[in-house]
């Protein structure tokens, strides 16, 4: 497969990253997923936009100054996770010989989905995705998911606390970029 991803500079992307088999192993090493995101903001300059972390993967919409840069940040991210979590307390843990031959671990899913926002309806559109995550997946109102940037757009007014009840779920629920 011939994958070519867009570098269109001053652009947002939004970015989704999956461990690999969907193991829920994310928000229980939420300090070491920080962590990989200082690190990454420490090598390389980009604002992150919105963020939720579910337990086996993570939506983000960040905007880097140098565009060609973002594969790296997301690479940088996965390598700094993946050399610091304790792979024995993971379950099912095995790695292949493809991932052996590549220096490779199986924390990841090799690739990630990316999408280059093209409009200020398409962003707002991907933060409302970002932040209704919580919802879609272990029905929980984005107020109460604690790694999520939801909050803090509450806090300055880009929702009502109480955003996503279940009369917005319906509004939301056609948008799918997993």
């Amino acid at each position: 497969m011939n994958y070519k991803r867009l570098f269109v500079p001053n652009s947002i992307i939004f970015i989704t990253f999956v461990t690999s088999k969907r193991r829920e192993i994310l928000t229980s090493n939420i300090g070491i997923l920080r962590q990989s995101f200082i690190e990454a903001k420490n090598k390389y300059d980009f604002k992150i936009i919105a963020i939720c972390v579910l337990k086996n993967h993570v939506h983000l919409l960040i905007k880097p100054d140098n565009i060609n840069e973002y594969p790296l940040i997301i690479k940088d991210i996965k390598i700094y996770f993946s050399k610091n979590i304790d792979i024995a307390a993971i379950k099912d843990y095995y790695v292949s010989k493809s991932r052996i031959t590549k220096g490779e671990k199986d924390i990841w899913q090799r690739r990630y989905w990316e999408h280059t926002i093209v409009n200020q309806e398409d962003l707002y559109k991907h933060i409302d995705y970002i932040h209704y995550n919580p919802m879609k997946h272990y029905k929980i109102a984005p107020k109460d998911w604690q790694y999520s940037s939801f909050k803090k757009f509450a806090q300055n007014g880009y929702y009502e606390l109480d955003w996503c009840n279940f009369d917005d779920k319906y509004k939301i629920n056609e948008l799918d970029y997993e």
